[in-house]
């Protein structure tokens, strides 16, 4: 069975939803397919402790401000999932849940959207599948004869499972901090990174982010000089746990390793340290599968954009996979901008 619509939104998490806000304020007929069966898009599978970097009016979609979670000047993920489920409910966005999108096709004047349950056409797509379920290993030698356990940023939870465990964490960006932040005190830690971490100053936070991004784009787009964007203020936001743990020196850190051995780790100079677990904080890549198809993607891994439209297909769109698909647009407060045009250059097409 085939269905059909004008827009095809892939994704239910919170760029989707900023999506579907502004196809339904123009009037378009859109449908959200989202492969999760709740609400809440990722942050549904972040680690307990997880806080945003941002005040609850700092981290709204377009449309809604967040509530202020009562205690709390950065909510926790659980806020933002019934946040992002009310947001749903509030604008009856046409969300259909547990329907994975295994590939988009040209089909004529239309791009066939394939499911599991069927197909649909649609004159425009949007993905916004997000980063979260393609999470990047490095290639390190030995990783594979480690006999101790591994996983990735999107498999931890909580430090109590790794009571008493000696446990190596691998990445210098926000999530390694947060999550050897967490693990500091419960476990035996030891934090590996490839250079010295850099914590932005302790007063900014993802508003002051959102606005140098933001100062960035408008000036590479004026012709002016690149500010360096926010990689230029350090890789860390200070939240106030990885504050803690750094001020009470139990964040230090050693440099990269170069082979993981079958009971640990071990360096260059031939010192080694043994593991029960090792976590790697260390990043993701766009979720893109489904469009192999259309033969879109470079050499990087990424599609070709003007800003959220597909240069080689502009019947599809990319919507909050970084700064590549807009300004800060992996961010709650940054993806509302890029929704918003990308939206209006559908409507464009469409009429």
């Amino acid at each position: 069975m085939s269905r059909r619509t004008d827009v095809v939104v892939i994704g239910g998490g919170q760029s989707g939803l900023a999506a579907g806000y502004h196809l339904r304020r123009l009037g378009i007929e859109h449908v959200v397919l989202d492969a999760q069966t709740a609400p809440g898009g990722a942050w549904q599978h972040t680690w307990e402790s997880l806080r945003l970097f941002s005040p609850a009016a700092y981290s709204s979609l377009p449309g809604r401000l967040m509530p202020v979670q009562e205690g709390h000047l950065y909510p926790d993920a659980a806020h933002v999932v019934a946040y992002l489920a009310d947001y749903e409910k509030r604008y009856e966005l046409p969300v259909e849940r547990g329907v994975r999108v295994d590939a988009v096709h040209r089909d004529g004047a239309f791009l066939r959207v394939e499911t599991e349950g069927g197909d649909w056409q649609a004159r425009a797509v949007i993905s916004a599948t997000g980063t979260w379920t393609r999470p990047f290993l490095p290639a390190v030698p030995g990783r594979r004869e480690f006999t101790g356990r591994q996983l990735h940023t999107v498999q931890y939870r909580h430090p109590a499972e790794f009571a008493g465990q000696r446990v190596i964490v691998v990445g210098g960006g926000n999530s390694g901090a947060q999550i050897a932040a967490d693990l500091a005190g419960t476990a035996e830690l030891t934090w590996v990174t490839q250079r010295p971490p850099r914590y932005l100053a302790d007063d900014i936070d993802g508003r002051a982010l959102f606005d140098h991004a933001t100062a960035r784009r408008r000036a590479l787009d004026e012709g002016r000089t690149d500010t360096g964007g926010v990689a230029s203020l350090g890789d860390i936001v200070a939240v106030p746990p990885v504050r803690a743990a750094r001020d009470a020196g139990l964040l230090t850190t050693r440099p990269m390793f170069s082979r993981l051995t079958t009971t640990g780790v071990e360096w260059a100079d031939d010192l080694e340290a043994e593991a029960d677990a090792v976590i790697w904080c260390t990043g993701f890549r766009p979720a893109l599968a489904p469009f192999a198809g259309l033969r879109l993607r470079g050499s990087r891994g990424h599609i070709a954009t003007d800003g959220t439209r597909a240069l080689d297909e502009p019947r599809l769109h990319l919507l909050g996979y970084g700064d590549w698909t807009g300004p800060a647009s992996a961010t709650l407060i940054g993806v509302g901008r890029p929704a918003r045009d990308g939206a209006r250059q559908i409507r464009d097409l469409l009429t």
